[in-house]
């Protein structure tokens, strides 16, 4: 049997009673759940969350949106989340943003429980001082809860609902079930079983934050401190040698890429670290370093448990980016690997180091106690944690405030029609006022507009347009069969409020387009009914 290294002591079981029962929890985390909905706001139509919404609606009525179904339609092959929403939305009879509303606070509360689940294990006890620290962790993570994941454009959690609003908490529940002791005769299969239930739920929601999640634990497995130090650098060696290997495949194997694809690759900035600014990098180097720093300081009083999920992120972290630095190059003939974004393994390193901060911050504050006797520095001790943690939460909320500066900072299901952004009032316009076959233009890049707010218009409007240059580019970046529709319906967009009646027209009309979203300001010929001084809603015409 190996022995430990004195720096990393095993948690033992405590006999004492918890001073926090299953039940304080479960009303702590409820009101962490409120919280972090008034802080960071919510969204439920806006970027990536618009695709989805457009997706269960076309799943819920395949009569919308006749044309260019598929960048509706494309997105859902993978997965069960639409599916499963549309089912609980026919099940209950609440509507569609009523659901996703209560969908949203329980992905919070599940991501917020999956944390609670990891500190158990790295900052165990039933003491006060253990669930305090504990707790600190968890309100970190809710304070950071939008804070964006280096230059990878994902957030920590988002503001709106998604698969990956349940993939992400099922992952990190995988990673709390893979930090225990796994035994694999008796009835001690527990822990192996419920990781595995875990992944496997995540996988038909989103198989590829799903596959990262599993990348994740298989590291965290081979970097148990428990094993000898030579076992876990041969596994560390392999794991990488394995994924460079496996990189060199895929890109060897992909097939040719068209002249659209390309295109479509190219406007992922974030695939590509040479593309990213200073300051994205430094949101690589700075998880690392933070656990790094946490391993060397802490050393003394760090559990097992601690170390192993340190040395996991630090070895995620490291191969990941080797990776990407190695194969997704934006001059590539190819983009296989850039495509499966395997930067994305940052988002449960960025999780954990928030976490693990949360709890250390608080156990430094504690400890720090014993050398101060004023009573004013006891004090001031014991609140930093909490000022902190609320400091963290008024920035990431100010934040995001700005960036949906138009809208309501919390979009309650039932009050859309209140909505003070006028994007969103012309999209319900065209709602309630024009033909269910209806093919919209708007500007390429409508969703970058400022005071658009990137709210999507399919999802809030309900009818068909051509291809947009964002969130369109997105999905024909990674759906080679979407990439041409894409290019041209994009190019035919580009500028569109700029250009005169007869260029729009030559442009528009091909694509049998009938109705055009345009900025106020632009004159046109065509009849305008509904204009509210910043967009305005024109028909195009046979």
């Amino acid at each position: 049997m190996t022995t430990l290294p004195l720096s990393y002591p095993i948690a033992k079981p405590s006999s004492l009673q918890p001073d926090w029962t299953g039940k304080t929890w479960a009303g702590l985390l409820s009101v962490l759940t409120c919280c972090t909905i008034m802080v960071h706001g919510y969204h439920p139509l806006a970027e990536d969350g618009g695709l989805y919404v457009s997706g269960i609606e076309y799943t819920l009525d395949h009569s919308l949106f006749p044309h260019y179904t598929a960048f509706v339609r494309e997105h859902l092959r993978f997965s069960i989340f639409a599916p499963a929403v549309a089912t609980i939305v026919r099940f209950t009879h609440l509507s569609l943003l009523s659901t996703l509303f209560f969908l949203n606070l329980l992905s919070i509360w599940m991501t917020l429980f999956a944390a609670r689940q990891i500190l158990r294990r790295v900052v165990p006890g039933v003491s006060s001082r253990s669930q305090r620290a504990q707790l600190a962790g968890v309100a970190l993570l809710a304070a950071w809860w939008t804070m964006p994941v280096a230059g990878t454009s994902l957030m920590l959690m988002d503001p709106y609902v998604t698969a990956r609003s349940f993939s992400t908490p099922l992952s990190l529940l995988a990673i709390a079930f893979a930090l225990d002791e796994w035994h694999w005769h008796g009835n001690r299969l527990r822990s192996p079983l419920l990781c595995a239930l875990c992944l496997a739920i995540a996988a038909v929601l989103h198989p590829l934050m799903a596959a990262y999640g599993l990348a994740f634990v298989i590291t965290l497995r081979a970097s148990r401190i428990d094993l000898p130090r030579t076992t876990r650098i041969a596994a560390w060696l392999t794991l990488m040698s394995s994924a460079i290997v496996l990189g060199a495949l895929l890109q060897a194997l992909a097939p040719p890429e068209s002249a659209a694809l390309q295109l479509a690759a190219a406007t992922r900035f974030y695939w590509f670290l040479s593309q990213w600014q200073w300051y994205e990098i430094l949101g690589l180097i700075g998880p690392l370093a933070v656990l790094g720093a946490l391993t060397f300081f802490r050393r003394r009083k760090m559990l097992s448990t601690t170390a192993t999920l340190c040395h996991t992120c630090l070895v995620v972290g490291a191969i990941s980016a080797l990776i990407a630095l190695l194969f997704a190059h934006e001059t590539s003939a190819v983009h296989l690997v850039a495509r499966l974004q395997v930067m994305r393994l940052y988002l449960p390193i960025y999780a954990v180091m928030s976490m693990l901060l949360g709890a250390a911050l608080y156990e430094a504050c504690h400890e720090s106690l014993q050398c101060w006797r004023s009573s004013i520095a006891t004090i001031i001790l014991r609140l930093t944690p909490a000022i902190i943690i609320a400091t963290s939460a008024a920035i990431m909320g100010y934040v995001q405030h700005q960036s949906f500066l138009l809208s309501q900072h919390v979009e309650l299901p039932g009050r859309t029609a209140e909505s003070p952004n006028p994007w969103v009032q012309a999209f319900l316009w065209v709602r309630a006022n024009t033909p269910r076959d209806a093919l919209f233009a708007l500007d390429a890049k409508y969703v970058n507009t400022d005071g658009e707010d990137a709210q999507n218009f399919r999802a809030t409007a309900l009818r068909s347009a051509l291809p947009d240059y964002s969130k369109d580019g997105g999905e024909a970046s990674i759906t080679p069969s979407l990439a041409d529709q894409w290019q041209q319906g994009a190019a035919a967009q580009e500028n569109l409020s700029l250009l005169n009646d007869a260029v729009r027209d030559e442009h528009l009309r091909p694509f049998g387009v009938t109705w055009m979203v345009l900025h106020s300001a632009p004159a046109t010929a065509h009849p305008c009914p509904y204009d509210n001084g910043t967009v305005k809603v024109c028909m195009l015409g046979p």
